[in-house]
């Protein structure tokens, strides 16, 4: 089956928002079989809307639509569907409903005004999809065989109606292929090296399996994807591939992503072992503590991060010795080492990082050349450091510088 998702709205074509909502529908969609087969976006215009549906219709089987669904006159999609499917709105009760009850509970300040009340207002033709988080429900319709389902904007509620309404009425009214996504992280290694070290593997891949590389900053996954009638022999296959892959590049890979990132896999590791971290952050200004406290459950093991960027920072709260800084300057494995060690006693953590370098645009209180780095991961047997050129560019220097940080912490946890 083959889908297409419509976004609309004049805030994502001037890129005030990120589209995220396409992402977050495509994975969903593809976790039960429905392959994406093109993104749109759109104005929040009738004429553009239209000749959007019309498109897609033509091409594929279900049409998921984001946006335009707001109580503003603005928002046009629900008129622009009822002139595509010749049909009229009508007041639904339920609906009309669930907005007062939501206006009673949590926005009693306000009245309700003659806009919140037409949210109630839907195609006559469309199955109400019932949005527990917000005044817009979704619409699911039919014209020529091809499902559309239209969904508000707004990222929670359209979570909400994927996750609770559309998936399971896909699941219960087609009959879908199995599609099974296996994503294994390579650290350590370019994309060319690593397609030369794999490239007999990849040739001798049987038709139903597609690798795609997916390479960023320091790291590179790889993407098994694979497609069939019946599941059994889908991950036969799968796990047939993946063990010689595994023979081949063993030494590269830190693990595998079932939807999840390297920090997701440190937090699981510090929570089984019980262990804790900490970071003395220099030149990534609380980029990794960042990363790292978007995962839910961190308390349990982040003891804290001390952004330690000026120079006397780093003497006068981390105690990196004076001379230590001028014999070796601050851009150096000697500082990122003693100031690893000194934040995981400060803060009483079993492990933590320290980075210090230059990223640009200047080269600050250092000698040492632009793209210079040194990752410390201080352990409970010790510490070590490591120096790394990560180029010109300031974002790509710290982004990389983050990714390797991490894959260095990991590796450590790993060992105890």
């Amino acid at each position: 089956m083959n889908a297409e998702i419509i976004t609309i709205g004049d805030e994502i074509l001037i890129g005030q928002i990120v589209d995220t909502n396409s992402a977050f529908i495509g994975k969903e969609l593809n976790k039960i079989g429905v392959s994406v087969y093109q993104i749109t976006s759109i104005q929040d215009e009738k004429s553009h809307i239209l000749q959007a549906l019309k498109d897609a219709e033509s091409r594929v089987d279900i049409v998921i639509i984001t946006g335009g669904l707001g109580p503003t006159k603005d928002d046009v999609t629900k008129h622009t569907l009822c002139e595509y499917f010749d049909d009229s709105l009508v007041q639904n009760e339920m609906v009309l409903d669930h907005v007062k009850e939501l206006f009673k509970k949590y926005i009693s300040t306000s009245p309700l005004l003659q806009v919140n009340i037409d949210q109630a207002l839907v195609p006559s033709k469309a199955t109400i999809l019932h949005n527990a988080n917000g005044t817009a429900p979704g619409m699911w319709m039919t014209k020529n065989n091809t499902v559309f389902v239209s969904l508000p904007g707004v990222p929670f509620e359209m979570k909400y109606l994927i996750t609770n309404e559309v998936v399971p009425k896909i699941q219960k009214e087609f009959n879908r292929p199995f599609i099974l996504h296996k994503t294994i992280i390579t650290y350590g290694i370019g994309e060319s090296a690593l397609a030369d070290r794999i490239s007999e593997w990849e040739e001798g891949l049987p038709s139903s399996i597609k690798l795609a590389y997916l390479p960023s900053l320091g790291m590179v996954r790889l993407r098994l994807s694979a497609k069939g009638a019946v599941q059994e022999g889908v991950e036969a296959v799968m796990a047939s591939e993946t063990k010689k892959l595994y023979l081949l590049i063993d030494d590269v890979i830190y693990g595998e992503e079932d939807d999840e990132t390297i920090e997701a896999v440190i937090a699981k590791l510090l929570t089984s072992k019980k262990m804790t971290l900490s970071l003395a952050e220099s030149f990534t200004g609380g980029t990794i503590s960042e990363h790292l406290t978007a995962i839910p459950g961190v308390s349990a093991y982040f003891k804290g991060c001390l952004v330690s960027y000026a120079t006397e920072v780093k003497i006068n709260v981390l105690n990196v010795p004076k001379e230590v800084v001028k014999m070796h300057s601050v851009v150096s494995a000697q500082v990122a080492e003693a100031m690893a060690i000194n934040v995981r006693k400060l803060l009483k953590s079993d492990f933590s990082i320290a980075t210090t370098g230059n990223a640009g645009p200047t080269k600050g209180d250092s000698n040492e050349e632009l793209g210079s780095v040194f990752i410390a991961i201080a352990t409970p047997k010790g510490v070590y450091s490591e120096k790394f050129m990560m180029g010109s560019q300031r974002e790509r220097v710290v982004q990389k510088s983050v990714n390797k940080a991490l894959e260095m912490l990991q590796k450590e946890i790993s060992k105890f």
